[in-house]
Parts: structure tokens; sequence; C-alpha cells
């Protein structure tokens, strides 16, 4: 019997023996949690054309400048669409007052072209005021030939130089 236990502790042992010299299985690690990167900050709105209500709003989207034929003061179709859209834009901005200004080329006497730049103005006032703006936001001035946008002696120059420009004065967004 005693024989027998040998062998069994000889058996027991050679069995501890070869599951000890097995290789482990391989076990994978815990994920270890990293934190989410934190994410990028938001551009701030890059507001596509300018702001509402302000002076570049009304150059950009309606147009501040009327032009006239040689020594005339009427109103061309494109003048008048033209001022269509400045009174939409006055009649949206009930705060903006404007002053317009009526020019004139450097052809003719400085008395002359003072008043040719008079009925430029008053002719583009009195379409705004038939277009719904109050006459009260509206104030005129001729320049005659004293203020150029083109200062050269040529016929490009004289046609730039015929013109009524609509200023805004106050209300504007700035």
């Amino acid at each position: 019997m005693r024989y027998v236990a040998q062998i069994m502790a000889v058996s027991f042992a050679v069995g501890l023996g070869a599951c000890a010299s097995k290789p482990a299985p391989e076990v994978a690690p815990p994920p270890v949690a990293t934190p989410a990167p934190a994410p990028a900050p938001m551009p701030a709105p890059n507001p596509q054309g300018p702001a509402p209500g302000s002076l570049e709003d009304f150059r950009v989207s309606v147009g501040e400048r009327v032009f006239f034929g040689y020594d005339q003061y009427n109103l061309s179709p494109e003048a008048r669409a033209t001022l269509e859209k400045q009174a939409a834009w006055l009649r949206q901005y009930g705060a903006v007052r404007v002053l317009i200004a009526g020019s004139a080329d450097e052809r003719g006497t400085r008395e002359y072209n003072l008043a040719l730049g008079a009925r430029r103005a008053a002719a583009t006032k009195d379409y705004l005021v038939s277009l719904g703006v109050p006459a009260s936001r509206l104030d005129t001035v001729s320049y005659g030939k004293e203020r150029p946008l083109d200062p050269r002696s040529s016929e490009d120059a004289h046609r730039l130089n015929r013109n009524a420009h609509t200023q805004l004065v106050s209300g504007a967004v700035s």
C-alpha cells in the first residue's frame, strides 16, 4: 500500500508539474480608458456680407449713385431701378437720414452746373418720396462740378461725374 501511495504521490506531482509547465493563455490587459480629445472650439460665425442696416449694406445691396445723361436730370430706367431698391431699404431702416448730392461734369459754367446738380438731386428726392420715403428724412445739396468722382477730362470721367449720390447721414448700423 505504501507503494501505491508513493505512485499516487509521484503521479500527482507529475500532473502538477505538467500543469505548471503549460504556458498560461494570453489574456489581453483590460483596456485603459483614455479621455476623449477636447472638441475643437467652434470658429466665430463668419457673416456672409455686410451687417444689415449698415452703410456697407446700403452700398453693396442697393447702390448709392444714379447717373444722368449729358445736360439731363430725368431718371433713366436704370436710375429708377436703383432708386426703387434705395426706397425699399430706406423704408426698412426708418431711422436712417440721407443727403442726396447732385453733381455735374466739368463742362459749363459753375452756376449752370450748380443749378443742374440741384435739379438732379431734386429729381432723385422726388422719386424716393413717390416710393414712400418721408421727405423729412431726405435733404439735398448740389455740388455742381466742384466734387468730381473722376477729375480727368474724358467722356468716361464726364459720364461718372453726372450723378446723384445718396449718402447716409445718420441712423445706419455701425
